[in-house]
């Protein structure tokens, strides 16, 4: 019997990509959204019927009503943020219960772990890489070092024990740097929040995914943060602690590699970056303010300022090789409508030899090459299809499918899921 394969929807910058407006516009192809990595340090932002929503464990397919939304293995939950996010829901009438299930072998954020994060940032000094300080780094570290809770133990009569026996070695810990322990009044807060948790379905998710696949569902992987911040692949050491590429939907849900099918690569149509690490197209000028000003870059988790810079191609084609990406989803578009002339990175120049390939040295200096051209002046807001997208927007389009060799099959005209414009993957193809 031949299965239906997983599509998978990731981001091929440093986050922020606008992954969460695509899988909710994508959602009604769509049965089951299974989010595979990251934490509540990633923040996806909806935007519909005049109210934005943003996400930060949840996957975004959650406001689809024929969706079921699975919290993968991958993924590490904080608890009293989960609770949040549900009682946000809750609150726009929003009942998740029925249409969430969040796998036995998610690992558990301590409270213990968000005071490591902050001592481990804090004793990095200047060389600090810009943590969000929800815990991320050293629950994952937990999980490797064979440590780690996990939301399968909740429902264990050992449970209290388990999660005593970890505090206590994070309290170790924190009191060798002279940090003080667990806030008691954070600490119930957290307990307490775990019987939001216990209300969902907790299941082994790799059974239930491969199983529906068997039922000829039709599943599309959710992933966060950016490839560019990849353990292995992004500019370590400013990176997060999973595997943010496609390679992390199979291990992140348990699918096998030849289950997955389309893979979606999002990208904003210039850069952003949050946080510390090399960013080769940053922009310390008026045009970098008008991108963030414009483009309200700030981030949705930790309302920190992003910095902003033009596209950079090299960067771009290196996310494309390594996720295997069938086709671009280009995100943001309209926030250069009033731009005269866009610049496009095409090579780097580092130690003086040029490269479009993205180098080792990336931490290092390197100088961009940009290629220049002409801006679209007009408001793409208006556009209701594709093909009222104006020539020099086409241009732009055409010139980075060429020198990617990629499809561009969905154009973002708005941050509302009804600014979003389809482009037929053919015309694309030959654009």
């Amino acid at each position: 019997m031949q299965l239906n394969k997983v599509d998978v929807l990731l981001g091929l910058q440093w986050g922020d990509e606008g992954k969460g407006k695509i899988v909710d516009v994508l959602t009604p192809r769509y049965d089951v959204i299974a989010r595979f990595q990251g934490g509540p340090n990633a923040g996806h932002t909806l935007e519909f019927e005049g109210i934005k929503h943003v996400l930060h464990t949840i996957p975004s397919g959650i406001f689809r009503k024929e969706a079921i939304n699975v919290v993968g293995n991958g993924v590490v939950i904080d608890p009293i943020i989960f609770k949040k996010e549900i009682d946000a829901l809750e609150s726009r009438g929003v009942d998740a219960t029925d249409r969430l299930k969040v796998s036995k072998k998610a690992h558990l954020i301590l409270p213990t772990h968000r005071l490591l994060d902050a001592a481990s940032e804090k004793s990095k000094g200047k060389e600090k890489i810009g943590s969000t300080l929800k815990g991320i780094g050293p629950t994952y570290m937990d999980k490797t070092g064979r440590n780690g809770l996990r939301v399968g133990d909740i429902l264990s009569d050992r449970f209290r024990e388990k999660y005593e026996f970890l505090k206590h070695k994070h309290e170790l810990l924190l009191a060798q740097q002279g940090e003080p322990g667990v806030d008691p009044e954070m600490e119930q807060q957290w307990i307490d929040s775990l019987g939001t948790l216990r209300r969902f379905e907790l299941i082994d998710s790799e059974h239930y995914l491969n199983e529906k696949l068997r039922e000829g569902k039709r599943i599309l992987a959710e992933g966060a943060q950016g490839s560019l911040l990849d353990i292995d692949f992004g500019s370590y050491p400013f990176v997060t602690s999973s595997s943010t590429i496609c390679a992390g939907a199979c291990t992140g849900l348990g699918i096998a590699p030849n289950r997955i099918g389309r893979v979606i690569g999002i990208f904003k149509a210039y850069c952003t970056r949050v946080g510390s690490g090399p960013f080769p197209t940053e922009l310390d000028d008026e045009v970098g303010e008008a991108l963030c000003r414009i483009g309200n870059e700030f981030g949705s988790t930790t309302g920190r300022r992003r910095r902003t810079g033009w596209l950079d191609l090299p960067a771009l084609n290196y996310a494309i090789m390594i996720n295997g990406v069938t086709e671009l989803n280009m995100m943001k578009a309209d926030v250069m409508d009033d731009f005269d002339t866009i610049r496009i990175c095409t090579h780097y120049l580092v130690n003086g030899k040029l490269t479009d390939r993205m180098p080792y040295e990336i931490t290092e200096k390197v100088d961009p090459v940009y290629v220049d051209m002409k801006g679209w002046k007009c408001n793409l807001r208006e556009a209701l299809r594709s093909g009222d997208l104006p020539k020099e927007l086409l241009d732009y389009i055409a010139f980075i499918e060429k020198q990617t060799g990629t499809p561009i099959s969905l154009v973002s005209a708005g941050p509302d899921r009804s600014e979003t414009l389809f482009r037929d993957v053919k015309e694309a193809t030959t654009a």
